[in-house]
């Protein structure tokens, strides 16, 4: 369970504080179910009551200091995700976009960098759903990233770059 005060990562909503552990009073809810009352780190006039107990959506701590630079030590060999069929490809994205794993996040922007590379060798553009999706696993890990490591988020791409070439050097 997640004190008040703990930031964690909440779904689709990226990383949440904690600002409230309570039960709510709703003609439906049971009296005594306790709920954490979420705020959205960038959206701040936002709540979101989910249940302690919810196995729904994910929640989990946000990555440590340690933690994110390891991940990002590790960039390297984390596989890509190749899927050939087009009608499957989207439902993997989904699928590993739900899982709220950073690593899996990388791995989307692996393979959508790569298949963008690849697409422009052969003269074509990349496709509107090839960019969402890379828009939102960026957006996703670069935010936890700058939140775990101090670093502003639009930063956080040259930070990457920088501790890879580093990385290489040693």
């Amino acid at each position: 369970m997640f004190e008040i005060g703990d930031f964690i990562v909440y779904g689709n909503n990226g990383i949440c504080e904690v600002k409230d552990i309570t039960t709510i009073s709703m003609k439906d809810a049971p009296k005594d179910r306790l709920y954490y009352l979420l705020s959205p780190l960038h959206r701040k006039e936002s709540k979101i009551f989910t249940p302690v107990d919810n196995g729904k959506t994910v929640m989990r701590a946000v990555l440590t200091k340690e933690e994110a630079d390891a991940l990002i030590d590790d960039i390297p060999d984390i596989e890509e995700l190749w899927v050939s069929n087009d009608k499957l490809r989207e439902e993997k994205y989904k699928e590993t976009m739900r899982s709220c794993e950073c690593r899996n996040w990388i791995k989307i922007i692996k393979t959508l960098y790569l298949r963008k590379q690849e697409r422009m060798a052969q003269g074509k553009k990349t496709t509107a759903m090839d960019d969402r999706y890379l828009r939102m696993a960026e957006d996703n890990l670069y935010s936890e990233l700058a939140f775990a490591l101090g670093i502003p988020r639009d930063e956080m791409n040259q930070y990457i770059l920088k501790r890879m070439v580093t990385a290489d050097i040693h």
